[in-house]
């Protein structure tokens, strides 16, 4: 009968080992989360905002809400 020996564990560096691959898996897993949500929300938030200004007049727009009867003191 023949006897294996089991192999030793790692215990020296381990800690490093273990750190390295997390650290580096954050970085791409966060850089990536980044990335979709400037272009996924940032971005057409950005163009709505400009789309809504574009044609925006504000003075049209306090003498509707006038007549609509939202400025009580205003008249």
């Amino acid at each position: 009968m023949t006897s294996r020996a089991l192999m030793k564990p790692q215990m020296r560096g381990l800690l490093a080992k273990c750190l390295r691959f997390h650290v580096v898996g954050a970085f791409v897993v966060s850089l990536g989360i980044a990335a979709f949500y400037k272009f996924a929300v940032a971005e057409p938030r950005k163009k709505a905002y400009a789309d809504f200004y574009r044609n925006y007049d504000s003075m049209e727009d306090s003498e509707e809400m006038k007549r609509a009867g939202i400025f009580q003191s205003a008249e």
